[in-house]
């Protein structure tokens, strides 16, 4: 099989570059310019971050990204899905806030921000997942599959139940929409806490299959009707819909993969990680610890999951930063995001991706 190409460029710079334009040259010399952007609407999937949270990417970024897809005569615009959490992005109208509050803004990017599973984050499309052992369907927000061209820009960091949160994260979480979160983070359904519930009685309202019921002013979940769904999650005004979060790291990595490859199947997509602030845990964290290896560089590809693996491979071969959470921990299994979140196997996904035909997890580096 014929090494996937990687480009890589190190975030050291020169009076005559700055980082915005080696990241522009970076991305041009990958090929991004292969791609067809014609009046073609162009989804640019990445994190905007949790309030609070510091390491996520500067919109500086994006909008070099942004830059180069209106030269190629796209129509770009920025995206990300609902989180299943209760947290500042919840639903669409708190997420575009945060986004904005992190700099997100049309005026700072060159383009808009459209939440892609609507405002709720129940606006999704059913996609086949072909070779699908886990899902079938993935549930995916529907502004991100009307898109012709599919873009990611992701942050390279360290995650507490996936290893690693890289493009396959960005893309097969980040893409699902609530109930496609709620299908790869759960084996089992949602249920109510009962002390937060006000008996308002939204949740029955809201579900097609009457599995909440409301007794002596509590709210409780049929599972035996519940099909997991996850729409109760999101119109909960006292966020007392909980999820069991029971689905092993393993499995919920290969359902990555396989939501992966349901975005990214049928049309044209190009692929950029940023190794820098690579923090222990994920974006989605109202806080950020220091970072456990210092900055690497930058990446493209038009794999995923070979992009994923050049990144991973680069940050192992990192030292530790003295005080970071993976200094901390035993340094046991010889790879700094296992060891950093001993319960985690970044392998599981690369494998399952491999496997599916996804992507490649043999790459060539390509240093600019």
């Amino acid at each position: 099989m014929e090494k996937s190409k990687v480009y890589f460029t190190t975030m050291k710079t020169s009076f005559s570059e700055n980082l915005p334009q080696k990241l522009e040259r970076l991305i041009k010399t990958a090929g991004i310019g292969n791609i067809d952007f014609t009046d073609k609407y162009a989804a640019i999937k990445m994190h905007f971050g949790e309030p609070g949270n510091l390491a996520f990417l500067r919109p500086n970024y994006a909008a070099v990204v942004v830059k180069v897809i209106k030269e190629l005569g796209g129509k770009p615009f920025l995206t990300d899905c609902n989180t299943l959490y209760v947290g500042g992005r919840k639903n669409a109208l708190d997420h575009i806030d945060a986004a904005y509050q992190n700099g997100f803004s049309p005026f700072s990017t060159g383009c808009h921000v459209i939440i892609a599973d609507g405002l709720k984050g129940t606006d999704e499309e059913l996609v086949p997942v072909e070779g699908g052992e886990y899902v079938k369907e993935a549930k995916i927000g529907r502004a991100i599959m009307d898109a012709d061209v599919f873009i990611t820009l992701s942050h390279f960091k360290g995650h507490e139940a996936t290893g690693f949160g890289g493009a396959l994260k960005n893309i097969g979480m980040g893409c699902g929409s609530r109930a496609g979160k709620m299908e790869m983070h759960n084996a089992g359904k949602p249920y109510v806490e009962q002390e937060n519930c006000i008996g308002c009685g939204r949740c029955i309202k809201i579900c097609a299959h009457d599995a909440p019921s409301i007794t002596n002013g509590k709210a409780s979940i049929d599972h035996k009707k519940c099909v997991g769904c996850g729409r109760c999650i999101g119109v909960c005004p006292k966020d007392a819909v909980c999820t069991p979060g029971d689905e092993s790291n393993d499995i919920l990595n290969r359902k990555i993969a396989e939501y992966s490859k349901a975005v990214v199947s049928g049309r044209p997509h190009f692929h950029i990680s940023l190794v820098v602030d690579v923090s222990p845990n994920c974006d989605c964290h109202s806080e950020n610890d220091i970072p456990i290896v210092p900055d690497v560089g930058m990446f493209a590809s038009f794999d995923p999951v070979a992009l994923d693996v050049a990144c991973a491979d680069a940050v192992n071969k990192q030292p530790v930063i003295d005080g970071s959470q993976l200094d901390r921990m035993p340094h046991v299994h010889h790879d700094h995001f296992i060891d950093s979140a001993p319960d985690t196997n970044w392998h599981s996904c690369i494998e399952h991706g491999v496997k599916i035909g996804l992507g490649s997890d043999q790459y060539e580096l390509i240093e600019i």
